[in-house]
């Protein structure tokens, strides 16, 4: 079990690993060791909530296809199981973001000084082209 937050966990037969050879470092055994990790994660079967898995699809952007299915690629370190924590620790971090709900915008008002300003600046404006027209001689 992956603990996402204190109270929702992520069972860890909904995460696939694929290993795959990486570029990088690593000399003469990267040709030979499959070293790269891809991570993915089956967004619409998953065990989140509706609004969480619609975050973290929007939060992912490019790295969910269109089945749902979220790829993180981890190919950081020398290392099969270094690669594999990132990539755990890459996707905890994306669905912590995704479970937690964002703050609604409060709305505002322009201050005093800001409406003067601009109506300061759109009349000094209006000044400018009232010069440039050209001047009809009668």
């Amino acid at each position: 079990m992956l603990e996402i937050t204190p109270n929702f966990h992520i069972d860890e037969r909904e995460l696939q690993f694929e290993y795959i050879r990486a570029s990088g470092p690593g000399g003469q055994n990267v040709n030979k060791v499959a070293t790269a990790v891809q991570l993915r994660f089956d967004v619409r079967s998953s065990s989140l909530v509706e609004e969480a898995k619609a975050r973290l699809i929007s939060l992912a952007g490019k790295r969910v296809s269109s089945d749902g299915i979220l790829v993180i690629e981890a190919k950081r370190f020398r290392t099969q199981e270094q690669n594999r924590d990132d990539a755990i620790r890459r996707f905890v971090e994306l669905a912590r973001k995704a479970l937690s709900k964002p703050k609604a915008r409060a709305r505002t008002e322009p201050t005093r000084a800001s409406r003067e300003k601009r109506l300061k600046v759109k009349k000094a404006r209006g000044e400018i082209k009232k010069i440039r027209q050209s001047r009809s001689y009668e």
